[in-house]
């Protein structure tokens, strides 16, 4: 990979892994809804992402834990308030909505999560936006607001608004976990499924559903695992090295992804609407591949721990031999240079 490009892995590789798992969610899901109440499949499907990451959290062992930084006492605040927001407050809120708003509105109103994460990263945590990324993401947006649109716009009515609640909720989720994102994330991920997919079930038990053969719950746990348990380690990955915003732009393609799917797994028909969703999010995709935020720029002395190898940011000494990549704490000594950069674990400073 040449070095102007450097800046692009593997942070980029990581979002679009992780739209794409979560985008084949959907058209998966939708095979097991004949035979699964849709509040339970959900919980289900987050308890398969939950008990799968502690299997292999526990497989793993001590190697596992070698190479990421674990969660300490000051990351637990954090990892609450995502918890609560993505997989507690997010949930009921849509729930809610959906039973006061039509499918169809709903399906739009959902598309604002994504500006959500990116408005708050923007104006709460000060992350850098430039006009380039603005453009991009509002292009991958309005693809996917195409795709969920089916003549009928949005009803504004209080299902609507509680449904762009949920959306705010997720898009917090988003902003506090990126605040953790240097330490393990497949144990935030674990955490996050098995409260969440908790939660869930415990909602759907409390509306009269029932749980399903055994077999439909094995399936539905391999879709939790991978579309949404292992999306989401991807996705907090994509965080440290993407920033917020980006992670949450590139997140926002997983629609035309399931689509995608959508036709070669159900037989859907490629549609007019599909063409030009896709060309809308292929211009957002390459403004955003495209950007080249570079500048001189200063690194004020910083003492942290996070997972990393020796390069140009981590130049410090060790007694003895190591293996790469390995986490512990360092500190890194102040620095100014000038290179292509997102706004990661390391360059999270001001644009005034």
């Amino acid at each position: 990979m040449s070095e102007a490009h450097s800046h692009l892995w593997p942070g980029v590789p990581l979002a679009l892994g992780s739209a794409a798992l979560f985008g084949a969610t959907p058209p998966l899901a939708k095979l097991l809804l004949d035979a699964v109440n849709p509040f339970m499949l959900a919980g289900l499907l987050y308890l398969g992402a939950g008990v799968g990451l502690a299997l292999y959290r526990l497989l793993r062992g001590k190697q596992a834990a070698a190479g990421e930084a674990q969660l300490a006492a000051e990351d637990i605040p954090w990892l609450a308030l995502a918890i609560g927001m993505g997989g507690v407050v997010a949930p009921v809120l849509l729930l809610f909505g959906l039973s006061l708003s039509t499918a169809s509105s709903s399906a739009l109103l959902l598309n604002l999560e994504g500006l959500a994460t990116m408005a708050i990263a923007w104006v709460v945590y000060r992350e850098n936006v430039d006009r380039r990324l603005l453009f991009g993401a509002f292009a991958i947006l309005a693809g996917a607001v195409l795709l969920s649109w089916d003549g009928g716009g949005v009803a504004f009515n209080p299902g609507a608004l509680l449904v762009a609640g949920a959306c705010v909720a997720w898009g917090l989720d988003n902003n506090f976990t990126r605040k953790i994102s240097a330490t393990d994330p497949v144990v935030i991920a674990m955490l996050k499924g098995l409260v969440a997919g908790a939660a869930n079930v415990g909602l759907a038990v409390a509306a009269g559903a029932s749980f399903p053969p055994a077999t439909i719950v094995g399936a539905t746990a391999a879709v939790g695992f991978l579309g949404i348990g292992v999306s989401l380690v991807m996705f907090i990955l994509a965080l440290r090295h993407l920033g917020t915003a980006r992670t949450g732009a590139y997140y926002s393609l997983a629609p035309f992804i399931g689509a995608l799917l959508a036709i070669v797994i159900l037989g859907d028909a490629v549609t007019f609407k599909l063409a030009i969703a896709g060309l809308l999010m292929g211009v957002g995709l390459w403004l955003h591949l495209s950007e080249r935020h570079e500048h001189e720029h200063d690194h004020e002395a910083l003492e942290h721990e996070h997972s990393h190898v020796h390069d140009e940011h981590h130049q410090h000494h060790h007694d003895g031999p190591v293996s790469e990549p390995h986490s512990h704490w360092h500190r890194h000594e102040p620095m100014r240079h000038r290179h292509p950069h997102y706004p990661d674990l390391h360059h999270r400073h001001d644009h005034g």
